[in-house]
């Protein structure tokens, strides 16, 4: 009996956060949104020519000026000193402003005041980029939005980008790009059964990518897919894009660019039909972007990188195809693991079936697991829609996946789950 309780007030919790996207999304044209923003996934190495070179030359080449803010970082000195070495060797002239509450000698209320200082505005005001460093998305918050009140220093941002300016984020400085974020939720298959508090797991973020787009970072790595759709299905975004490590997205107007060592998932729910209760979601739209991809974000389109379109999409339509991925996999236990997803994806427009089930559960109950039977099955399907193509490079088969459809439905588990053989 406790057990349905439990599950009767998750489900009423979920209906009353989920309950805007009942029925069939309707199309919705994007904002084109100021300047270019750079959201990063993350963990971006050093050895990186390729993005590093891009966030200059986006910002003028030689000679261009950023302004680096590592008000997130636990060893801000440090962080931000990294951050401007890497500008500077490729061209950039670079200012490492002072506003971190983890700063030697610093602290919340000192960093608030050095985001209203006249100094630090100005050099915003001289610059063509900022740089926002990796660490606690929630410290950009709590400094430079505190209550949703924007400080001096972010308004200077604002207006950079307004004027045409580049405004690049890492790993932290990628999740505050929307107007929501993740401030801290560790858990995707948690924050999918309803455990996502504003001020808690969620968080106001700075909103430099707009209003109709939900960015996460380290997401393929993290396997944050069931975190993604909960955030957006719970606070009404119909496309999010989670960025993975070593990555980033180049968004001009209504264009995404990826560059980086891997790519980032697409998920749209502009014609998705949502159930109430737990999470239950048919014809999610689901895309995953190479490095050297484009996608428009108005009309819902890929620009595959061109060495990719030369040689020809995948024909797992036609007669007579014939799969090259090996060991053909029936369904992965934990769609939410370490690039489940990605595996998942490609499985599907190489392999030998029309469909690929993934499971997200835990094998061990959490303490604030509020309801420990409830588990989601993902089914990516090939549809009329779906179309791929792919390239063979040193490591192996780099694919790029357009509009592949996902369903997500609740399960329920039996607990516990296994017991010993004997």
């Amino acid at each position: 009996m406790k057990s349905i309780f439990i599950l009767t007030l998750l489900a009423a919790n979920l209906a009353i956060n989920f309950a805007h996207a009942d029925g069939k999304a309707t199309k919705t044209s994007f904002q084109p949104i100021p300047g270019i923003v750079v959201p990063m996934g993350g963990a971006v190495r050093g050895d990186n020519d390729e993005l590093r070179q891009r966030l200059v030359d986006l910002a003028g080449g030689k000679g261009a000026k950023f302004v680096v803010i590592p008000t997130s970082s636990g060893n801000p000195v440090a962080t931000g000193e990294n951050a401007a070495h890497e500008l500077r060797r490729r061209g950039a002239q670079v200012e490492l402003l002072k506003i971190a509450p983890q700063w030697p000698g610093e602290n919340l209320e000192s960093a608030r005041r050095a985001a209203a200082d006249p100094d630090n505005v100005a050099k915003i005001r001289a610059a063509n980029a900022v740089y926002f460093t990796g660490g606690a998305q929630e410290r950009y918050a709590d400094v430079l939005n505190p209550n949703g009140v924007a400080s001096p220093v972010l308004q200077a941002v604002r207006e950079l980008q307004a004027r045409g300016g580049v405004v690049v984020g890492t790993s932290a400085g990628a999740a505050i790009m929307s107007q929501v974020m993740f401030r801290d939720a560790l858990n995707p298959l948690l924050v999918m059964k309803g455990l996502l508090r504003d001020g808690k797991e969620i968080e106001r973020g700075l909103g430099f990518a707009g209003e109709e787009i939900f960015i996460d970072q380290h997401f393929l790595k993290r396997g944050r897919i069931g975190r993604l759709l909960a955030a957006m299905l719970a606070k009404g975004y119909k496309v999010g894009l989670g960025i993975d490590e070593n990555t980033a997205a180049i968004i001009r107007g209504n264009d995404v660019e990826i560059v980086g060592a891997t790519g980032a998932l697409l998920i749209d729910l502009r014609d998705a039909t949502v159930q109430a209760g737990p999470i239950n979601v048919s014809n999610i739209r689901i895309s995953y972007l190479d490095n050297g991809d484009h996608y428009d974000l108005a009309n819902a389109q890929i620009k595959v990188f061109p060495a990719k379109l030369a040689k020809g999409e995948l024909k797992f339509r036609q007669a007579g195809f014939v799969p090259e991925l090996e060991n053909p996999r029936l369904d992965f236990p934990d769609i939410l693991g370490e690039n489940a997803i990605q595996r998942a994806l490609s499985q599907l427009v190489d392999g030998n079936r029309e469909h690929v089930v993934g499971f997200a559960f835990s094998l061990i109950t959490a303490k604030d697991d509020p309801a420990p039977n409830l588990g989601f099955e993902f089914v990516l399907r090939r549809d009329e829609h779906t179309r791929a193509w792919e390239s063979t490079g040193i490591d192996g088969k780099d694919y790029s996946v357009f509009n592949a459809r996902l369903d997500v439905r609740p399960i329920r588990m039996t607990t516990p789950l296994y017991q010993s053989w004997k």
